[in-house]
């Protein structure tokens, strides 16, 4: 049995079910881990402003590491931030456009946007009904996003991005938007990740959640040796391979479960983490 003194947990297919929902248990292990002396850290592709709408009330944990390494946050305290190039930003939403590509801006500290010019093929994007190989809480995520939380601008504001979400509900169209980025990043550096057939996401170069994970455990004066991590999807290999004891989730494909040490006996719908930490970690 492997003795972590810290732990990461990935969220979206690993502490979040497939309705986006973290579970009481999940945050009550937390709590008894965290209390018991061990560092517990969330590295998420997720932007750090909408983790609070998807957690318990008083979820707490000592760090995070959001959109796969572009920032990490003890706290009120800002450890590292990434940002977007501005001409950058502007150069791939025309390429987006130009291949009516479903994209999600990422601002630090302002609601994620879209272009009003670009809102027709965005809505369209998501139109009923879902392709069974599109995951229920991605295509729940992107309904609620359209409905509440992207914010239509005639502009682009501001000069700080944490990241770019794009999606297709067609993998032959995400794919080929995924090789023209590919071409791009000969002129351009930059990095991109994906955690799902229908996604991909765009960040500074050389970013990853293994990253920001060496940046948070050298804050704290841990190391990677020392360290336990879980994730089920492509954005979590970085962080499988750099941690000393990697966990997959039940439900991560076999890629993944490849990468690890131990595969958890519960999927993330069956509070998966909650039994692995429960039964395993001490």
């Amino acid at each position: 049995m492997f003795q972590p003194k810290a732990i990461f947990l990935d969220m979206d297919g690993t502490i979040l079910n497939h309705q986006n929902f973290v579970s009481n248990k999940t945050k009550e292990i937390i709590d008894q881990l965290r209390a018991e002396g061990l560092y517990v850290f969330i590295a998420t592709g997720r932007s750090y402003d909408e983790i609070g709408k998807i957690v318990p009330e008083g979820f707490a944990v000592d760090g995070f590491v959001t959109s796969n390494g572009m920032a990490g946050y003890v706290g009120d305290e800002v450890v590292f931030e990434h940002s977007l190039d501005r001409d950058l930003v502007e150069k791939i939403i025309e390429l987006a456009r130009k291949h009516k590509v479903y994209y999600e801006l990422f601002p630090y500290g302002a609601s994620r946007l879209t272009l009003k010019q670009d809102q027709p093929y965005v809505e369209e994007a998501i139109l009923d009904p879902k392709p069974e190989s599109v995951g229920m809480n991605e295509w729940s995520s992107r309904k609620q996003a359209l409905k509440d939380e992207i914010a239509w601008l005639e502009e682009i504001e501001g000069d700080k991005f944490s990241k770019f979400y794009f999606f297709s509900k067609s993998q032959e169209h995400i794919n080929s938007w995924k090789e023209e980025l590919d071409r791009m990043k000969k002129e351009v550096n930059f990095t991109t990740s994906i955690s799902s057939p229908h996604n991909v996401e765009l960040m500074v170069a050389n970013v990853s959640k293994a990253s920001g994970i060496k940046k948070m455990l050298q804050k704290f004066g841990l190391s990677k040796e020392d360290t336990l991590a879980i994730g089920d999807s492509d954005n979590d290999i970085s962080m499988l391979q750099l941690v000393g004891y990697p966990v997959a989730m039940q439900n991560a494909p076999a890629h993944i479960k490849e990468l690890a040490r131990a595969v958890t006996p519960f999927s993330c719908d069956e509070d998966g983490v909650y039994h692995y930490l429960k039964s395993y970690v001490k």
